[in-house]
């Protein structure tokens, strides 16, 4: 039913357990001396955060914080606002935060440097999506999963109207879908 509204799965769901595997075992190589706090950002994180810990061989925990910032349409409205804040302090930690797709650069930014505020030993980024030419802000992830262009995508976490999170893989949105969408 959801795939009509698909042009062209961009990530299919067998590369992104591959990338998975990739970051968590970078994760598992950078941090082998350390019990990281791995943090998602819902709700989009929830299927790349679940498939990232399977593939981490450290003791670690991890938590999830809402934090929003398109509000249902295709486009980020600017601000930045913590609907779900964390249940665990940060102070000392080594925080890694996982999150779905990097596009504007706005929410990282605002989200890493909180936690930094709150003392965290370091704060670094996986993301399974990183999509640079939508940046508006200067950020780079540490962990990139797949690098896309700037396209409006679905699938595995990511929504529009928050539908189409479950389908198994990353697809771009049929403009047709949204194009009378004013946000």
């Amino acid at each position: 039913m959801l795939e009509k509204d698909i042009e062209r799965i961009l990530v299919d769901h067998k590369k992104i357990v591959e990338v998975s595997k990739k970051l968590g075992n970078q994760i598992t190589n950078d941090y082998h001396d350390k019990k990281p706090l791995i943090i998602g950002l819902l709700n989009g994180c929830l299927p790349f955060l679940a498939e990232l810990m399977k593939h981490i061989d450290l003791y670690c925990e991890y938590e999830v914080m809402s934090v929003k910032s398109y509000h249902g349409g295709t486009k980020s409205v600017g601000n930045v606002k913590i609907v779900k804040d964390l249940d665990v302090s940060v102070e000392g930690r080594h925080v890694i935060i996982a999150e779905d797709i990097v596009d504007t650069g706005r929410t990282i930014n605002v989200v890493k440097d909180l936690l930094t505020y709150r003392g965290a030993a370091s704060v670094e980024v996986a993301t399974l999506l990183d999509k640079p030419e939508g940046r508006i802000e200067a950020f780079v992830p540490k962990y990139i999963g797949v690098t896309i262009p700037k396209v409006f995508v679905v699938g595995f976490g990511l929504d529009y109207d928050d539908y189409y999170r479950n389908l198994p893989y990353v697809g771009v949105l049929k403009e047709s879908v949204y194009k009378n969408d004013i946000s």
